[in-house]
């Protein structure tokens, strides 16, 4: 269940309770007249199965909810209730399979913004790989894997797509190229530091390295790894079930790649420079066009699943 706290426009109240009223799958419906300050208005709250919350934040949205007053939106994670119940028999659907659109552009655009705490971890993460491949340590890189956050920016790109919103897409891809392109470059000086005070070496670089190899070796596995992954970590984020989500960052691999090739670059290996990048590449693409057919999907059956 889902529970929703709005502040309406008096001249409103009416038009959002009869919405309420009408959306199967409502509940606890309270409406107190006057009680808000900052916008001043009417508070009206109520209870919402999973299923049926996206449709009644469309029609909030439609009746200007979002701009003449407020919508706040909660899980709720226990509610003993018979209504409660009732209303999430009577929605149409499974809460399961229900995507909360709205949620899910909001989330995606917090987590596509580039910032200084993104930019930190990004690069952070980065440099850890980058200790990894010459330390040739699986440890390592999967804590590398585990901190990137890139994978808020690759869903922010599908979610654009998939709902057409351009500047969400510009967003994410901003981010996600300079977040890249900044914590290759800086590892690149970590590496010339590191390199300098005798804990990076050519020769470890070069070595035989059977537990981080796979980082410059780009194969068809790589991609079909990160279509599954892409897969996986959407149905994560629009079932509400992000804890799938650290499995998803350790299942591909762009931040030891994006390492790899930085790393290479100041030994001048070119080979292992653009194999690296093309991983990083092949990996991109994989999360994205599994991550997009994947929202696709859930769309057309969700659309299908309700008439």
């Amino acid at each position: 269940m889902l529970h929703l706290r709005l502040i309406t426009p008096s001249e409103k109240t009416d038009d959002v309770v009869l919405l309420i009223e009408k959306t199967v799958g409502t509940t606890h419906l309270v409406v107190l007249p006057g009680a808000a300050r900052d916008p001043a208005g009417d508070v009206v709250m109520c209870d919402v199965a999973r299923e049926a919350g996206d449709e009644l934040l469309k029609g909030l949205r439609e009746l200007g909810i979002d701009t003449s007053g407020s919508i706040a939106v909660e899980t709720i994670d226990l509610s003993l209730s018979e209504r409660a119940e009732k209303a999430e028999a009577d929605a149409p659907g499974e809460g399961a399979d229900a995507v909360l659109w709205e949620q899910l552009t909001e989330a995606t655009h917090e987590e596509s913004t580039l910032s200084v705490t993104y930019l930190a971890f990004i690069t952070l993460a980065t440099m850890i790989a980058a200790c990894g491949v010459v330390l040739d340590n699986a440890i390592l890189i999967v804590g590398a894997m585990a901190v990137g956050p890139e994978f808020g920016p690759l869903t922010g790109i599908c979610t654009a797509i998939v709902r057409r919103r351009p500047r969400l897409a510009l967003r994410s891809l901003i981010a996600l190229l300079v977040g890249f392109a900044a914590a290759m470059a800086l590892t690149v000086v970590f590496s010339l530091f590191m390199d300098a005070a005798g804990l990076f070496t050519e020769a470890q670089l070069e070595a035989d390295r059977p537990n981080t190899g796979f980082i410059y070796a780009p194969d068809w596995f790589s991609f079909v790894v990160a279509v599954l992954a892409g897969i996986a970590g959407t149905l994560s984020l629009t079932s509400a079930k992000s804890g799938a989500l650290v499995g998803v960052a350790i299942s591909v691999t762009t931040v030891p790649a994006a390492a790899n090739a930085a790393v290479a670059l100041i030994y001048g290996d070119t080979n292992q420079t653009l194999r690296s990048t093309e991983q990083l590449l092949l990996n991109l693409a994989g999360i994205l066009l599994a991550g997009t057919l994947t929202l696709l999907a859930q769309k057309w059956l969700w659309s299908k699943q309700r008439r």
